[in-house]
């Protein structure tokens, strides 16, 4: 498993946030390639344990040969983490000092054409991080009608095109069903306006996300992983959360302010009849991003935005 390759973004930040210590109970949510697994295993020796979830099995068999110098400190686990209050109950564990989820695509998903996650070369319309289950990205655009399609590129990709790209897809397939990325890639050109392109953005690229996002139920993955997160944290554990796109980071957002929010009753009323107190405290206002020399050295961290929030 040497191929598997994840560039760990904000690393530094992920660690000064979660702060991990010897004797804690840490939780990745996302393996990818163990970078952030072997820094917090590493932080919070002799004797902090580290749950890794992945839904990936490449990323998992790659985590599992790398992080075996630290034996059984590591426990691993081919899981969404959107399950890990099923994970924890299953291993008998209460609570947790820190959890890290690092979310969306893997540079090796990426990269790996026949994972058929990239526009950038002709593979299989697959989107699947676990390979073993559920529905492809083909079999989306193959069986959604119309308007479906329409809805999925517009809720998840935000693309302002959607209806055009549905309706090309939908008329494409009744000729032959859509099978690769590259058939994928050359409909929503088709549908496009050449003058409309984005100077920085491949046509593309807000289909493929959107497609990616239906396929492995991203967004509702992670609203369930960080209520779940939150709920297991100890008092004074904190939470630190990297997403790449503004849909992902909003949700993020969002709960965080949510758990953080105290007392909801009307101004009108003299004294607080909700009890509702705060259960989280933000640590980041605004979302902290990467450097200029980790832009350069890794261009996909330019869209990392990091959150962290420390339960009370």
């Amino acid at each position: 498993m040497g191929d598997f390759r994840h560039i760990s973004v904000l690393y530094d930040e992920v660690l000064h946030y979660l702060q991990p210590r010897s004797g804690g109970v840490y939780v990745d949510g996302t393996l990818g390639g163990a970078g952030h697994a072997r820094g917090i295993l590493e932080n919070s020796a002799p004797d902090g344990i580290l749950l890794g979830l992945d839904r990936d099995q490449e990323a998992l068999a790659a985590a599992t040969e790398r992080l075996a110098v630290f034996g059984e400190r590591v426990r691993l686990f081919h899981e969404n983490y959107a399950d890990l209050s099923a994970v924890l109950a299953r291993e008998g564990i209460d609570s947790i000092d820190g959890l890290l989820l690092d979310v969306g695509v893997s540079s090796h998903q990426l990269d790996k054409a026949e994972r058929g996650f990239s526009f950038q070369q002709d593979a299989p319309l697959d989107m699947r991080m676990d390979g073993s289950t559920g529905r492809s990205a083909a079999d989306l655009v193959n069986s959604l009608s119309e308007k479906e399609l329409e809805q999925v590129l517009w809720d998840f990709g935000e693309e302002r095109w959607a209806r055009r790209i549905a309706s090309m897809i939908v008329a494409s397939r009744t000729e032959a069903p859509i099978t690769t990325t590259a058939r994928l890639v050359d409909l929503v050109k088709g549908a496009i306006p050449r003058a409309r392109w984005e100077a920085r953005l491949h046509p593309a690229t807000r289909t493929f996300q959107a497609l990616r996002i239906a396929v492995n139920d991203e967004l509702h993955s992670l609203e369930r992983g960080l209520v779940a997160g939150i709920e297991s944290l100890k008092k004074g554990g904190r939470i630190v959360v990297i997403s790449f796109h503004s849909l992902e980071d909003r949700i993020v957002k969002n709960v965080f302010n949510e758990f953080a929010r105290g007392c909801v009753c009307p101004k009108s009323v003299p004294r607080c009849v909700c009890g509702k107190v705060p259960v989280l405290r933000k640590l980041t206002g605004k979302p902290v991003v990467a450097g200029p020399e980790e832009i350069t050295a890794n261009p996909r961290s330019r869209s990392a935005k990091l959150r962290a929030a420390e339960k009370l």
